[in-house]
């Protein structure tokens, strides 16, 4: 066999390996996101419309409204006090404030959804500072980094305008999700990655303020199980509470300016 001949045989068989390796890798994405959709995961135990007071009764009042997908909804704990409002709301009445909790949160929610959010949210007795947590649903979807970029944007928006402080809690590291298989993880990870960049940049045009919960605290949620409730894929109560730590000093900012 002439050395030509060798090297197009072996050209053929590198190709060959490679088309095969690319089609079991996309099989193994297939099954594994197939598996993913089929699991079952934490449904809403707190309920729609979450409403709490936090602090002394008699204290000046600061409305905080969560807005935004399941983890602004709580899916996954099963007290109020145990979600981001609520140990946002326990950390914030420390200072001296009562504290009175909202929530137009939906589980499910996509970043196209935080519209009619905002209408509630703006409806009756406006809160003085939002938290928006959202994006997970949109990775999941497959929804464009700018098109819910733009979404988000249009929404902090809208409320600045009537004069609400806002803070957006950015897309989680999905790459943390332990009810999401290898390889297909580590690949929604990249995506989420990709999301919250696009997030940081709109809300803050959108004279927001961003935190950046992959960057925060991603590296905990991998190391720590505990941080995960038992779907898999939201957070626990301890997750949460690392949540609120992470958005804490950006909320406390924005309180003190409201006053």
């Amino acid at each position: 066999m002439r050395a030509g001949q060798i090297v197009r045989f072996a050209g053929r068989g590198v190709l060959v390996s490679t088309a095969g390796f690319v089609l079991m890798s996309v099989g193994l994405l297939a099954v594994e996101a197939g598996l993913a959709l089929g699991r079952r995961y934490g449904q809403p135990a707190i309920g729609p419309g979450m409403r709490a007071t936090f602090g002394p009764a008699h204290a000046p009042v600061l409305k905080l409204a969560m807005l935004g997908d399941s983890t602004a909804a709580g899916v996954g704990v099963h007290r109020v006090d145990e979600t981001v409002g609520g140990q946002l709301a326990t950390r914030l009445a420390e200072t001296g404030v009562r504290v009175a909790l909202t929530s137009a949160a939906v589980s499910g929610s996509r970043t196209a959804d935080l519209d009619p959010q905002v209408s509630r949210t703006l409806l009756v007795d406006p809160p003085d500072l939002a938290v928006i947590l959202v994006g997970g649903a949109d990775v999941v979807h497959l929804t464009a980094p700018s098109r819910a970029a733009a979404e988000l944007a249009a929404a902090v928006t809208r409320l600045r305008a009537a004069g609400i402080a806002v803070v957006v809690g950015t897309c989680p590291d999905l790459g943390a999700c332990r009810g999401i298989g290898q390889p297909l993880r580590e690949l929604v990870g990249l995506v989420a990655q990709r999301l919250a960049r696009a997030q940081v940049s709109a809300t803050r045009a959108a004279d927001g303020v961003p935190v950046d919960l992959a960057a925060a605290v991603g590296p905990l949620f991998r190391a720590d199980r505990g941080m995960v409730s038992s779907d898999g894929f939201h957070p626990s109560a301890d997750g949460y509470r690392i949540w609120a730590h992470a958005l804490y000093p950006a909320v406390a900012a924005l309180h003190g300016s409201t006053y």
